[in-house]
């Protein structure tokens, strides 16, 4: 018996990674009859019956957290790649990424691309959210097109972790995962393809090593709904409302109509901004509208 890391996942094989080789591996029918399913990032027991077959996948270990779209397992970050210009920054989409990754415990890391495309007073408009962002204790990246440096900056952020890449089409993830794994050595727009878009290719999910870490070579996440996310849970979502929550009076306050809530109380005194608030009432709504599921 022996213990290592899926790496790959295609066309009903798992590939899992032991001191640099990988071994071709089949799942047990025991997970199939259990609803299981091995996942990309799991770490696994395996066999091998004798030198050069297929190994068997025997044992899946406890997972620090999965995702569906993807589906990829044991994530410690995600870099969310998001444009300043063409498209347009946009809070309201990255709290609900940055939302979603808290719920399933994956550091989010925001990455701001296209910077030079700013204009000085289009700048010092945007300084007061990379601010706020920062004080609420996310890591900021500000990169440029044809950024020289991006890869020196990025080493320390991806070393010893395994890292997944999300954002909108047109932010320039595609650019940034041709400068992290430069042997895709393909044009930004056609990368797709090699991830399985193209009509006649089979999508999987990959971790490839880079920068002493692991990268999934994939264009991120599909899925950006509160599916998983109970409205108690909302809050911790949300750190700099979690942090302040503690000095509600009632526990389990929503932070909507209770009395004496100290998150109301944070912003209107300015300490918590208020387009993040709203923004916290307006997922809120949407995940107390959500149909019941049975």
């Amino acid at each position: 018996m022996a213990t290592g890391q899926i790496r790959k996942a295609l066309s009903g094989y798992y590939y899992v990674e032991k001191d640099g080789q990988l071994i071709q591996c089949r799942g047990r029918g025991v997970f199939r009859n259990r609803g299981e399913s091995p996942l990309v990032g799991d770490f696994v027991e395996y066999t091998v019956e004798t030198a050069g077959s297929d190994g068997t996948i025997q044992k899946i270990f406890p997972r620090d957290n999965e995702l569906v779209r993807p589906p990829i397992a044991n994530i410690d970050q995600a870099i969310l790649v998001f444009s300043v210009k063409e498209p347009n920054f946009n809070t309201i989409l990255l709290d609900r990424f940055l939302v979603v990754l808290e719920s399933f415990h994956i550091q989010p890391i925001i990455c701001l691309t296209k910077m030079d495309l700013l204009s000085e007073a289009q700048r010092t408009e945007l300084q007061p959210y990379i601010d706020d962002y920062k004080e609420i204790g996310y890591d900021v990246i500000e990169t440029f097109i044809d950024d020289a440096s991006l890869m020196e900056r990025l080493v320390p952020v991806l070393e010893g972790k395994t890292t997944v890449l999300a954002g909108q089409s047109g932010v320039g993830k595609s650019t940034l995962l041709n400068t992290l794994l430069p042997s895709l050595a393909l044009k930004t727009g056609v990368i797709s393809q090699h991830l399985g878009r193209g009509k006649h290719t089979t999508r999987h999910v990959e971790l490839m090593e880079v920068a002493g870490g692991l990268l999934a070579d994939t264009p991120g996440f599909s899925s950006f709904d509160f599916d998983t996310i109970e409205r108690e849970e909302l809050t911790a979502c949300f750190p700099e409302l979690a942090r302040t929550a503690e000095s509600c009076k009632f526990r389990g306050c929503l932070h909507v109509k209770e009395p004496k809530c100290a998150v109301k109380d944070a912003v209107e005194a300015g300490e918590i901004r208020a387009y993040r608030y709203e923004h916290y009432l307006q997922f809120l709504e949407e995940i107390m509208d959500r149909k019941p599921r049975y």
